[in-house]
């Protein structure tokens, strides 16, 4: 592990196993339910991946739909229509269209908190696209995973207009790194008339694929785990971290939120300073003392532990000297793992252009500023827009049938 990986032949996969980031625990920003609003500027599907601009000239403007809600031809689903898939625990938005759609995809981004599809029609324009419940693959219950991820997509080809199966359909989910548990997927939603080309990869895929699309560049993740990718000028893909919580996930949310809770009880037991971390876990946990971390700790998941790094954000910005340490010894360690993964892809004839994703690093993050400052100090260049994983998906099923219209 961590060498080349050949893109041709497992693109990716081997180096993404069981990965879980920037989900549970954490939360999905693309999980929050957007405020309609009036224009606002779109991004065109046949812009390239990380960049700002589309990269056709149109000469029918049907085929340059925006993909901002409230602009040109598309609009959040709102008064009437739309109401009844919310109830069901579905946030969907649709374009608003008269022109039939012969032939469509549709691309899946699924984790821990929330499935999201989007569909695009022969021309690579957004026609709808929906949120629902989560779906993440474990070994023992694919078809958990292949139910969300029929649910989502059902919704999103009704609230498009469109009848299924669709040409394709490209599903990138959490925990789908080894090849068993994408079969076990696979087969699970063959059969369900969802699509007559399916094929199911990682939720890590999907995020890649929209922020560079073919080319070269890297990516850290940092979520509840924590992984970097780079994918070199000639193709390989690379990887740094990603090894788990037990051997390693350095940076991540469960690394923060497991530093947290050794600082309480370090505090405790006379070893450390005193943290203001101690109140603030015990309040949140509705625990009487530390000593009831230990049964606490050995009975929560990953996610659970890491769903207390609001807390270490909260009293860092307070001033807490312990939960300060905390978040700068990770965002080093994730500054690490980047560096790293660059080393290992390079040399690169310039400087690679690096996306972050994961709730620690999104825009607004605990980590994100004191990141942003490694990574200006390695002077590389930043995707500065927020990555779009569904829409890399979605991609990623075109190119499945429709390669000449890319």
């Amino acid at each position: 592990m961590g060498g080349a990986v050949d893109r041709r032949r497992d693109p990716l996969h081997s180096a993404l196993a069981g990965h879980l980031c920037g989900r549970d625990g954490l939360g999905d920003r693309g999980a929050r339910l957007r405020r309609p609003s009036g224009r606002v500027r779109a991004r065109c599907i046949h812009q390239a991946p990380g960049s700002d601009g589309c990269d056709r000239r149109h000469r029918d403007r049907d085929r340059h739909r925006g993909l901002a809600e409230g602009s040109d031809g598309l609009a959040v689903v709102r008064a009437g229509r739309g109401v009844g898939d919310l109830r069901r625990g579905f946030s969907c938005r649709a374009r608003l269209a008269t022109d039939s759609v012969k032939r469509f995809v549709v691309g899946v981004d699924g984790g821990g908190t929330s499935t999201r599809a989007v569909v695009l029609d022969e021309f690579g324009a957004e026609i709808a696209r929906c949120r629902g419940v989560g779906a993440v693959v474990t070994g023992d219950a694919p078809r958990e995973a292949a139910s969300a991820v029929a649910a989502v997509v059902r919704a999103a080809a009704e609230q498009g207009g469109v009848a299924l199966p669709a040409a394709a359909l490209w599903a990138g989910l959490a925990g789908a790194g080894e090849r068993s548990a994408r079969r076990a997927v696979t087969e699970a939603l063959s059969g369900l008339g969802l699509a007559e080309a399916i094929t199911v990869g990682t939720d890590v895929e999907a995020a890649f694929e929209d922020a560079f699309g073919d080319g070269p560049g890297g990516m850290l993740i940092a979520g509840t785990g924590s992984i970097a990718l780079a994918r070199d000028l000639d193709g390989a893909t690379h990887r740094v971290g990603g090894w788990g919580q037990h051997l390693g996930d350095e940076g991540s949310g469960y690394w923060v939120a497991m530093e947290a809770l050794r600082g309480v009880v370090r505090a405790h037991d006379g070893r450390g300073p005193s943290t203001a971390l101690r109140e603030a876990v015990m309040e949140e946990l509705g625990l009487e003392g530390p000593t009831g971390l230990i049964r606490w700790a050995a009975s929560a998941s990953k996610g659970e532990v890491a769903a207390l790094v609001p807390l270490v954000a909260r009293a860092s910005s307070a001033g807490d000297a312990v939960a300060r340490t905390i978040l700068g010894r990770a965002a080093d360690l994730l500054a690490g793992q980047l560096a790293a993964v660059l080393e290992r892809s390079g040399p690169w004839a310039q400087k690679p252009r690096i996306a972050l994703w994961g709730g620690l690093i999104w825009e607004g993050g605990p980590l994100r500023d004191l990141l942003l400052r490694a990574i200006h100090a390695q002077e590389l260049t930043l995707v500065e827009r927020e990555l779009d994983p569904p829409m890399g998906a979605a991609r990623r099923a075109r190119a499945l049938t429709l390669p000449d219209r890319q």
